[in-house]
């Protein structure tokens, strides 16, 4: 395999996983905006037991799972007392403080970054991400699932039927962070170097992203939109200056011709996201699709009744 696809797969690969902690969150009804903030704590105390400590790769991307599910599960239990746009500028306040923490720490390589020695190639990460995915499909399956599902719905009735609409959403918030952590464990072994720059809030809102425009209803939703935004910059890339092509021979214009500037990549893909915002509210995969899908002849039977 050539290295341009080895590292498109391990980007997908680490976003997918990325997405899906994210989801979990979201799944609840609780927007995360502190993504970045739980891989960074991931990719960082995988590059530091690596790098300081020797540890295997195993036991390094086992570790980072742990530390910013732990965090998260200490973090949730005091902000998610706050609801709507407060929990949202509570999560990127706390990615904000972790990238400070980082930038002024000598023993995290502050603002220069640290390197891993241990090199994981594609097929690690694309490993994680299917049994990550097929994790939360089971998860979403189970009676903790519908739990969640109901929690997300309305959690004033699921609380006076006897769930503890904290304890899951404590729960699956502290899952997610941890899934966070691991694609951020990911991420250091892939690319060999941690550096606080790239945890920035361009990655917090990114990632929210997929999940919402892929949509948050069905553990469909983060594989979709990871791999929408995920390869879509990349289809760009090569079709835009075969489009450019094409307008200059349809006009006659001769002479050489630049490609399009780099950054023509994403306003394409700004107006797309604009676009399913407005068209597809709900992301491109709901739940009301997998149902029809799944079940065909009963979506009929519910239609015709």
């Amino acid at each position: 395999m050539s290295g341009y696809w080895s590292g498109i797969i391990t980007l997908l690969s680490i976003n997918v996983v990325f997405a899906y902690g994210i989801y979990l969150a979201v799944a609840t009804g609780q927007l995360n905006l502190g993504g970045a903030g739980f891989q960074a704590l991931g990719a960082y105390a995988a590059a530091w037991l690596c790098a300081e400590q020797g540890w295997p790769i195993w036991a390094t991307l086992g570790a980072s799972a742990v530390v910013a599910g732990g965090i998260g599960f200490a973090f949730a239990f005091p902000i998610l007392r706050l609801k709507g746009v407060y929990l949202v500028l509570g999560t990127f306040a706390f990615a904000e403080v972790v990238a400070g923490v980082i930038i002024n720490s000598d023993a995290l390589g502050g603002a220069m970054g640290l390197p891993v020695p241990e090199f994981i190639d594609w097929n690690v990460p694309a490993i994680a991400a299917v049994c990550v995915a097929l994790f939360c499909f089971y998860l979403m399956s189970t009676r903790l699932g519908l739990a969640v599902r109901a929690v997300h719905d309305d959690d004033v009735v699921c609380d006076l039927l006897g769930v503890d609409v904290r304890l899951v959403r404590v729960a699956l918030f502290a899952l997610g962070a941890a899934l966070a952590g691991f694609a951020g464990g990911l991420y250091a072994h892939a690319y060999t170097y941690v550096e606080v720059q790239t945890f920035n809030a361009s990655l917090s809102i990114y990632v929210l992203l997929y999940v919402l425009l892929g949509g948050a209803q069905t553990a469909w939703g983060p594989l979709a939109g990871a791999a929408f935004f995920t390869l879509l910059p990349e289809l760009l890339r090569n079709t835009l200056p075969a489009m450019k092509s094409g307008l200059y021979a349809l006009f006659g214009a001769e002479g050489s011709m630049s490609p399009p500037d780099e950054s023509w990549r994403f306003v394409a893909l700004g107006v797309v996201t604009v676009l399913m915002m407005v068209f597809r509210s709900e992301g491109l995969i709901t739940r009301t699709m997998v149902e029809r899908i799944s079940h065909p002849f009963r979506s009929t039977r519910k239609e015709a009744l």
